[in-house]
């Protein structure tokens, strides 16, 4: 009985945690391995090439680089980069 409700409550977690990541909408970037990525400090050199302005770089639990900091246009931005090839997943202007 103890063995079996142990199991009951792992499952309802585990479901609960998938709940709250679906629900708070995570954004996915990538499947491609670390290997495929293109460098850090590369890409970041990049974009600050082009322009923007970042003020934090993160790589996210969705396999994706995400800069908070100013884009081109000097808009207040947070964006995610698909690492492998470096296009825009998602952009929020603040």
């Amino acid at each position: 009985m103890k063995k079996t409700m142990m199991m009951l409550t792992a499952v309802g977690a585990a479901t609960l945690l998938s709940a709250c990541s679906a629900e708070h909408g995570t954004t996915q970037c990538t499947t491609a391995p670390q290997s495929d990525w293109q460098n850090q400090e590369a890409f970041q050199a990049t974009l600050l090439a082009q322009g923007y302005k970042i003020n934090e770089f993160k790589v996210t639990g969705g396999n994706c680089y995400e800069i908070y900091g100013f884009d081109k246009e000097e808009n207040k931005v947070e964006i995610y980069f698909n690492p492998v090839d470096g296009s825009i997943v998602k952009k929020e202007m603040h």
